[in-house]
């Protein structure tokens, strides 16, 4: 339920039934994108632009000269009526997203990033060859670099020296491109099946054998249930050959990784029912002289008395294999197998998180480093209280962690190039972007940082805006344990409310469920806070970076604990004096529009809500779900009893509050019918309600003009129901059934 498709659409609204006098269909030709994950670019880009580059200090430091107002030139005015400069517009078109990192042989970094104004095509560029200089695209005009193996994709290129190997979205095949000459069209590497029904994804180049190996998800025979496996292409051909079987048999593989010989591969694998962070398998394949593996040893996961999720193998230069498992604490942390014993060692132990569930593929948490004085220094991100580090470590056990002091409070993904890091990250002031990192001679410290790529390279310019998240524990329904949230308070340097007004809340869910909101900056958040909102971002029992028993609380419990969580939060919120009680509003998209849907049904906390493609129906998506997740549901939602217990479709006679609710019409995760039987119990019941459907998109909507028309309809449908105030913003709203 983690929402990355890509849809180009046209919008059909409908928001009142034929009963009503008022009944029409109005059709825009609008788009929208839920604002639950990092949003894309609507900039104009073309095949060869100016160069992003600047120092983060000085950025920050010319930020900070930026003259604020003081209290009493400020303009008193109610909460959620403030005017800020960051619009809509702004936010619908200031960011891209990042699809991974990489390096070419010259140590030049390359990366994806997908353009909403070109309908979310995915674009390889390289850096420039000098500072200043300007980024090229690799990728031609009618490709697009996009994988949709295992539904979420990720792992769609990989580099090596002079040539990218990468996945073109159309036809899902593997292309193989020379970054020098640009001019040469990417030559075909698979078969053409007749469509998009093959897809490749999180692949290396074996020079040994002169071949790529990469994961394989095969849907000829059913999108359903698809055969995944490791595969090698051959590359000495003129014509595409049909890729060779090397490992199959499991569910689900990721993370094939070749030793430096090309002796040995190891791999990931896991099978139903289990997710990749319930319980995995790291396995060692042996390579014969023509190519096959001829022997397999289980280095971790198979042990039946030690539940464990291996993740993230890697060899390093001189043929030793590390991996990130969390076998002993619960918590990610690095390995090393020992080949001659078979055994397993911890590498640095920590209660915190060095790596994230594996959702998508290609993620990249470590990377090996050699210095002067001493060999396989590890560079490292670890997750921990809700912050990101960046460290280095060797791989002698009981060696002392170094953390690299770096502006980022969030980190992804690290790729290495000689004296540098190139580091995926955010913080609250920085969106994300892509920094080069220098360190010193014996990679112990960070000498220089410099934004290389950024999602939103002008947003600096509304810093004074920007509201700073607060990480907050509070304590739950369940005495002694405590779940996690990040809470923005209302921020303007041109506004303030008077001091008896508490601000209104829009508490987000997120999606997932098995994920972690994080404190970066995020435009469409403060969107709201720069206009009096408070906000707050929760991860409840179930979310990721907080170690396995955290995250196993929503086993079996799923719309119980998380919806219990983002109750919990908002009274505490209230009690704390931070937010106005009576204000209290609620939203979430996709598996974060069913715990909003739910607490809507099961609780009376929440005073309105909005649910993007939110799952209604959780038996529906139980039956009707990709291979990927099809046991997932089972896990979390207490088999078919408790599933349709806790299905608010199954419960619409307990909604009491308003909603609006905003769904895609090609949606195959949550089809239409689920919200509209809402809309219709609602509406029929005399609960004022809005519906919003999508012509053409599906789960999890991309546009640049949906994030805009959603952003805009949630805040005046909330300001009608429970605001109490007049927004600022010149925004047309939609006909709310029983209410206009």
């Amino acid at each position: 339920m983690a929402t990355l498709a890509i849809a180009v659409l046209t919008l059909t609204t409908r928001f009142s039934s034929s009963s009503s006098p008022y009944y029409s269909n109005f059709f825009f030709t609008r788009s929208f994108n839920h604002f639950t994950t990092k949003l894309v670019s609507f900039e104009k880009t073309h095949q060869r632009r100016r160069f992003f580059c600047s120092n983060c200090k000085r950025a920050m430091a010319s930020s900070a000269a930026t003259t604020i107002p003081s209290l009493s030139e400020r303009i008193t005015a109610p909460y959620g009526s403030w005017k800020s400069p960051i619009t809509t517009d702004v936010v619908s078109g200031a960011s891209k997203r990042l699809g991974g990192t990489a390096v070419d042989g010259r140590g030049r970094l390359i990366w994806l990033e997908s353009r909403p104004a070109e309908s979310g095509r995915g674009v390889l560029v390289v850096e420039p060859e000098n500072p200043g200089g300007e980024a090229v695209d690799i990728t031609p005009k009618e490709f697009g670099v996009r994988t949709v193996a295992q539904e979420y994709g990720g792992g769609a290129f990989t580099v090596s020296g002079d040539v990218v190997f990468f996945a073109n979205y159309k036809d899902q095949r593997l292309y193989k491109q020379s970054i020098s000459s640009l001019d040469v069209p990417p030559i075909p590497l698979t078969p053409d099946y007749g469509g998009p029904v093959v897809s490749y994804a999180d692949g290396i180049l074996d020079v040994r054998f002169n071949r790529f190996i990469s994961v394989r998800e095969d849907r000829c025979e059913s999108s359903q249930n698809p055969t995944t496996t490791i595969v090698s292409i051959a590359l000495g051909s003129k014509d595409a050959q049909e890729p060779q079987v090397l490992v199959g048999g499991s569910d689900f593989y990721a993370f094939p990784r070749l030793d430096p010989k090309s002796e040995r591969m190891a791999w990931i694998q896991w099978s139903h029912p289990n997710m990749p962070w319930d319980k995995s398998e790291l396995w060692v394949g042996y390579i014969s002289e023509n190519g096959e593996i001829y022997k397999r040893v289980c280095v971790a996961g198979n042990n039946p008395s030690l539940v464990e999720s291996p993740t993230e193998p890697k060899w390093s230069s001189d043929g030793e294999l590390f991996f990130i498992t969390d076998r002993e604490n619960g918590f990610w942390n690095l390995h090393k197998w020992i080949e001659s014993e078979n055994k397993v060692l911890p590498v640095y132990s920590l209660e915190a998180e060095f790596a994230r569930p594996l959702w998508i593929f290609g993620m990249n948490s470590y990377e090996f480093l050699q210095s002067h004085t001493r060999k396989n220094l590890i560079a490292c991100s670890y997750r921990q209280q809700g912050k990101s580090y960046l460290g280095i470590i060797d791989d002698v056990k009981g060696s002392k962690l170094t953390v690299l002091d770096i502006p980022f409070t969030d980190i992804d993904n690290i790729t290495s190039s000689n004296n540098y890091l190139f580091v995926e990250g955010a913080s609250a002031v920085h969106p994300s972007s892509v920094a080069k990192v220098t360190l010193d001679n014996d990679k112990s410290k960070a000498v220089d940082f410099n934004i290389i790529w950024s999602s939103s390279p002008d947003s600096l310019k509304y810093s004074s805006y920007f509201s700073k998240p607060e990480l907050i524990e509070f304590p739950t329904e369940v005495p002694g344990q405590n779940a996690y949230a990040y809470f923005y308070p209302p921020t303007n340097p041109d506004f303030q409310a008077s001091e008896e007004e508490k601000p209104p809340l829009l508490l987000k869910s997120h999606g997932g469920p098995t994920a972690e909101t994080r404190g970066i900056l995020n435009l469409s958040i403060q969107y709201w806070t720069s206009r009096g909102w408070a906000f707050v971002d929760v991860n409840y029992g179930g979310s990721t970076g907080y170690g396995r028993e955290f995250r196993e609380r929503l086993l079996g419990r799923w719309g119980i604990v998380d919806v219990n969580d983002c109750c919990s939060c908002a009274t505490y919120l209230v009690n704390s004096g931070k937010v106005d009680g009576e204000r209290l509003c609620i939203t979430g998209g996709s598996a974060g529009g069913y715990t909003t849907l739910a607490a809507l049904a099961f609780k009376e906390t929440f005073k309105a809500g909005a649910s993007l493609y939110g799952v209604a129906d959780v038996n529906m998506l139980r039956a009707e779900t990709h291979k990927f997740e099809s046991h997932y549901i089972d896990r979390l939602g207490g088999g078919e009893k408790g599933c349709y217990e806790r299905s608010p479709i199954n419960h619409v006679d307990k909604f009491s509050c308003p909603i609006i609710l905003f769904q895609g019409l090609d949606d195959k995760v949550v089809p239409p019918e689920q919200a509209r039987k809402i809309y219709q119990a609602l509406k029929e019941k005399g609960v004022p309600v809005a519906l919003v459907e999508y012509e053409g998109e599906q789960h999890g909507f991309r546009k640049a003009e949906n994030i805009k028309f959603t952003l805009e309809q949630q805040m005046v449908f909330f300001a009608r129901l429970v605001g109490h105030f007049n927004v600022a913003d010149d925004i047309n709203p939609i006909k709310i059934d029983n209410f206009d």
